[in-house]
């Protein structure tokens, strides 16, 4: 029987070595999701702040949109609002427009996504999206990204208003 015993004491040792193995695992995966988390609320808070500073050049070369700060679901940005009265031959229409770019929430994937959307006087007229890993990304990419977007619905606007 030594030799089953044996044998069962080195099962036992391969078991726990699994488990151990299986554990540190989790530990290394749990630790890595941590470091995501904080690597995006960083970079979130960063873009964040260039798309305020975006908007809010909107808002003042545009009279009459207001600046709003986006959070929670839909992600963290800022957007460019306003509401136009329109009355022609008598009949009443409100245009409503529109920019919000949002940097979305962290997902399992450790994705960095911003999302941008413009409508102009009721029409949506420009989407945009855009993602990189978190261990990848470019932020100076996604500024530029910012920028260009926010250039692009200026002209947008001015053109159909």
């Amino acid at each position: 029987m030594s030799d089953f015993d044996d044998k069962l004491k080195q099962a036992a040792a391969r078991g726990a070595n699994r488990a151990s193995s299986s554990q540190s695992e989790s530990e290394r995966k749990r630790i890595e999701a941590e470091e995501f988390r904080a690597l995006h609320s960083k970079i979130r808070l960063e873009l964040s702040e260039r798309i305020e500073t975006v908007m809010k050049k909107i808002a003042d070369l545009f009279p009459g949109f207001r600046y709003q700060t986006v959070f929670g679901d839909a992600g963290w940005g800022g957007a460019c609002v306003r509401d136009d009265l329109h009355i022609e031959r008598g009949r009443r229409e409100n245009k409503y427009s529109r920019f919000e770019m949002a940097v979305r929430p962290i997902n399992e994937f450790h994705i960095l996504d911003l999302q941008a959307k413009g409508t102009i006087a009721n029409r949506e007229l420009l989407t945009r999206s855009f993602y990189q890993p978190l261990g990848e990304m470019d932020l100076g990419k996604f500024r530029d990204l910012i920028d260009n977007w926010a250039l692009t619905y200026a002209e947008l606007y001015a053109a159909n208003r």
